[in-house]
């Protein structure tokens, strides 16, 4: 499945106001959502007795056309509504549903349940008889399908309004909404499908793609492949699934500095023959990853301290970002280029006072506070630029959830700043190639598994 775009309620309704002052109606923008997804459930579904359930508005007028092509396919077809129609578009496509139409308190379950109650621009929960309702019939469904969004979520930031089925395909118009990625609202979505209504759309928030990388040629040499330094402290194990993945995902040239010798490490992750301080004053260095390991006593602050003046590209981490906390965001200031941090939850809370609105807006007020890419990390992934620029990762496999896995993202990004991306574009490569080696590892997956899967994910990228 391929997404790019992201609208938010208020730009997809502006999207469509575009539309039809260039010439299209609104009834010609719900035949061809209905008719769009209606083929889509097909596809998914085949030919199931159904139950379609509209809701008063636009969402609702969407249903009665998927109701009318899924008849004129051969379905069998039934269709239930929470109220009449109350917009003229929706009007006209109930008047063009030839059957009969059921209250939604008497109406039959059925073996495919089509949500299009609620969809884009919902701002309060469904009222509670109506909540229960939906839940019983998407219980005693076999596959339930939502139309835009389920009914009972929020649009723009994640949030549940009010009790939300889990489906099993959802059908977003023209492009995803930030609710279709964001949690809690995303773990009920299903399958996700973009179905195609004809909207020119811009929007400065997208999804996270494969990126396309530019293999090696014959000029090629270690270092003009990208030198990454590892700086590591305490605990220099986690530094080393950082090392590793960096070589792993086409680093020529790693270094892992450490107080000590570290095993476990590739042969090829070179170790020793030079301190920190040569290392940040060598030009050949193309990226510095810290904050694995790193430690939060004096000698780690010291040491990042000190890297925040070197002429690289700097990937912070783990207690490097801690670090950072207790010296105020503007601390990151010193980064001579713009650097890429990579928070979860509790990292990004102890940088960031303010936390208000959605995971985008935290991660875009962020990085425009801290002037670094944000990759604010978690099952909702949100990569975030100083320019404003935001991308939402698509659901990687929740086996990520296990110790290590942070590090071997860090290792990753610093790899993909090595090769010359530019901060965005290698923070997004970083969390694409990650969740991919995610994917290929399987479940159960610990951090050493995706070192061993990044080379066939970075080979999809070539």
């Amino acid at each position: 499945m391929t997404f790019k775009t992201i609208l938010t309620a208020a730009e997809m309704r502006a999207a469509e106001a575009a539309a039809m002052t260039a010439g299209t109606p609104d009834t010609e923008l719900m035949e061809r959502a209905g008719i769009a997804a209606a083929d889509a459930i097909l596809a998914y579904a085949a030919w199931r007795p159904t139950l379609v359930l509209c809701g008063p508005g636009n969402n609702g007028g969407d249903g009665y056309v998927i109701a009318r092509r899924l008849a004129e396919r051969g379905a069998e077809v039934r269709v239930a509504a929470l109220a009449d129609p109350v917009t003229d578009a929706a009007r006209r496509a109930r008047s063009r549903w030839a059957g009969p139409v059921e209250s939604l308190d008497a109406a039959e379950p059925a073996s495919l349940l089509v949500d299009a109650l609620f969809g884009t621009g919902l701002s309060r929960g469904l009222d509670e008889p109506v909540a229960q309702r939906l839940l019983q019939l998407a219980r005693a469904a076999r596959v339930r399908v939502a139309v835009d969004l389920p009914s009972g979520v929020a649009t723009d930031d994640g949030s549940i309004l009010s009790p939300v089925p889990d489906y099993d395909l959802t059908i977003s118009f023209a492009t995803l909404k930030p609710s279709h990625l964001l949690q809690p609202a995303a773990r009920h979505m299903g399958r996700l499908v973009v179905a195609d209504i004809g909207l020119d759309v811009e929007s400065r928030v997208e999804t996270v793609e494969r990126p396309l990388l530019v293999a090696p040629g014959p000029a090629d040499h270690k270092y003009s492949r990208g030198y990454v330094a590892v700086l590591a402290g305490e605990m220099p194990g986690a530094a080393a699934l950082t090392a590793s993945a960096s070589l792993r995902c086409g680093a020529g040239y790693v270094r892992l500095v450490a107080p000590t010798a570290v095993e476990g490490v590739p042969r090829a992750v070179v170790q020793g023959g030079a301190d920190a301080g040569a290392v940040l004053a060598d030009p050949r260095v193309s990226a510095i990853a810290i904050g694995p390991g790193l430690g939060r006593g004096e000698e780690g602050r010291a040491l990042l301290d000190r890297v925040l003046g070197a002429q690289a590209k700097l990937v912070l981490d783990a207690d490097a970002l801690t670090l950072a906390a207790e010296a105020g965001a503007d601390f990151l200031h010193r980064a001579r280029m713009t650097p890429v941090l990579t928070p979860h939850a509790g990292e990004f809370n102890r940088l960031f006072a303010d936390r208000s609105g959605s995971k985008v807006d935290q991660a875009r007020r962020a990085a425009e506070q801290a002037r670094a890419v944000i990759v604010f990390k978690g099952p909702d992934t949100v990569v975030a630029a100083p320019d404003g620029r935001v991308a939402i990762a698509v659901s990687a496999p929740h086996w990520l959830a296990t110790a290590g896995t942070g590090d071997v993202l860090t290792g990753v990004i610093a790899a993909m700043r090595a090769w010359g991306l530019e901060a965005f574009e290698a923070a997004c490569a970083g969390v694409w190639l990650h969740g991919r080696a995610a994917e290929r590892a399987g479940p159960g997956l610990i951090a050493d598994d995706l070192l061993d899967h990044l080379p066939g994910a970075f080979a999809e990228c070539l």
